[in-house]
């Protein structure tokens, strides 16, 4: 996850309270497989969460949902050979093929 410096807890807060990346690896079986594509979708979306990157190793690809309207649109599907990057942190790229070690 990552956190904007403006969206930092202060000192007295243990946690963070606002999230601006959430990027989440894809854990096997169908039902994780369910809740990664699709409950975490609904629930990130409801929390405010600006940027969902979705990295699936078994499909060997990384999906970037970024937040408009409180619904994730689909920014890109990046696969081996590709460099994903994302909205908010525009000097993040990171090649899919090593971040998957593939």
């Amino acid at each position: 996850m990552y956190i904007a410096p403006e969206n930092a807890p202060g000192p007295d807060v243990d946690y963070p309270t606002h999230i601006d990346l959430a990027v989440k690896i894809v854990s096997p079986g169908k039902d994780a497989r369910q809740r990664d594509y699709a409950d975490k979708r609904v629930d990130y979306a409801r929390a405010g969460i600006s940027e969902y990157w979705i990295v699936d190793p078994l499909e060997n690809q990384v999906t970037v949902l970024v937040l408009q309207n409180s619904i994730y649109t689909e920014h890109g599907v990046f696969r081996i050979g590709d460099v994903t990057c994302g909205l908010m942190l525009t000097a993040l790229s990171i090649d899919v093929g090593a971040m998957l070690n593939a």
